[in-house]
C-alpha cells in the first residue's frame, strides 16, 4: 500500500493520547509521550517519508529484515529496538499499529506517577 505522508503520520500521532510534537534532528517531526520519543517522521531515503517508531523484541525479529525496514540510524546502534520504514515500507494501516504499540510500550516505561498525571 501506500506509505503514511507526513500529515497523515503528523495527525494520527496528535490524536494519540497525551502527546507533544516538535521539530528537531534535522527538521525531523518528533512526537513524544511524557517528554520521552515514541515516534520520528523524517531521515528519508528516497521519495517516500521515513517513519521510525520503539518495537517490541518480536516485531524487532519480524521488522529488521523486511523489505522497506531497517534498524533505525542512530538509534538502533544504541541498543534500542527501534525501526524504520522508508519508501515502500509498510502500509498504512500496519504502520498505524505500530506507532499505536509505540506509543503504549513508551508510556508503559514512565514513572507510575507521570502516567497518572498524563492518564496513559
Amino acid at each position: 500500500g501506500m506509505p503514511l505522508t507526513y500529515r497523515e503520520f503528523n495527525a494520527f500521532c496528535g490524536a494519540l493520547p497525551a502527546t507533544t510534537h516538535v521539530v528537531q534532528w534535522g527538521g525531523a517531526h518528533v512526537w513524544k509521550v511524557g517528554g520521552k520519543v515514541f515516534a520520528i517522521g523524517g531521515w528519508e531515503r528516497g521519495h517516500h517519508p521515513g517513519i521510525t517508531f520503539k518495537v517490541s523484541d518480536i516485531a524487532w525479529e519480524m521488522l529488521r529484515d523486511a523489505e522497506g525496514c531497517r534498524p533505525a540510524p542512530y538509534l538502533a546502534s544504541r541498543g534500542m529496538k527501534w525501526i524504520q520504514s522508508y519508501d515502500k515500507g509498510l502500509g498504512k494501516r500496519e504502520l498505524k499499529q505500530y506507532l499505536k504499540a509505540s506509543h503504549a510500550l513508551v508510556a508503559a516505561g514512565l514513572s507510575k506517577k507521570k502516567r497518572a498525571e498524563l492518564g496513559v
